[in-house]
């Protein structure tokens, strides 16, 4: 069986850090000090927890750095929006990562799993995040205060039932930002009519090597509005 690897060691913090460091440098992040401190902090709390709750399949820590850590904040570049809604986030990726990162940004995290969103809200106390929002409802159901600018999903679901079932969390003018690993040819051929401007970015993962890719689709405006009237 493969060991499981803790961050409780101070070799093994140090290795952690350097890792996670070298990874921001490597995408281009300027990361600062208390940034990758709350980084690792988030990743200490998810080891923790996950021996109890089976977070995640990720055992190793390392592997939780490169797998977890690098591989959300590699959409750091492609952040524009203030008011951001994390679907399916699961343990809180990528939105944990991101709202450490964006801290002048307001992040809503959104899961159904009652053990998930407790780890979540350990995670905002504990870390102090102070503009991240956690709820715990299914997407079909959920209805937000006022609508997002951008939907985000790491591995949620396909692309048109992210579109389908997050439409009305939206602003006009909004985006829907879905992480997904190989190209998905397959699921971008739905969205090949005149409804959606859809671009997808290739990612590049330090440590990683497996396809990653950031599909942005857009409602196009002229779509989302009312005929016949």
């Amino acid at each position: 069986m493969p060991t499981t690897v803790s961050a409780d060691s101070p070799d093994s913090q140090r290795d952690l850090a350097r890792t996670l460091g070298r990874g921001c440098e490597a995408l281009g992040i300027s990361a600062q000090p208390q940034q990758l401190e709350r980084l690792l902090q988030y990743l200490a709390l998810l080891g923790k927890w996950n021996r109890a709750y089976n977070l995640t399949a990720v055992r190793d820590v390392r592997d939780m750095v490169t797998r977890h850590l690098l591989d959300s904040l590699a959409v750091v570049p492609h952040i524009r929006e203030s008011r951001l809604l994390d679907v399916g986030t699961g343990a809180g990726l990528p939105g944990v990562p991101l709202a450490i990162m964006f801290a002048d940004r307001q992040w809503h995290l959104l899961d159904s799993n009652g053990k998930k969103t407790r780890f979540l809200f350990q995670v905002k106390t504990a870390l102090g995040l102070d503009n991240m929002v956690i709820h715990q409802a299914r997407v079909e159901t959920f209805n937000a205060e006022e609508p997002y600018e951008a939907v985000l999903s790491r591995a949620f679901a396909s692309l048109d039932d992210m579109v389908r079932g997050c439409r009305h969390l939206l602003t006009p003018g909004g985006r829907f930002l879905a992480m997904k690993g190989a190209y998905p040819a397959g699921e971008l051929a739905g969205f090949s009519g005149p409804e959606f401007a859809t671009a997808v970015h290739a990612l590049s993962v330090p440590g990683l090597d497996e396809e990653r890719h950031l599909v942005d689709i857009r409602p196009r405006s002229a779509a989302s509005a009312p005929s016949g009237t």
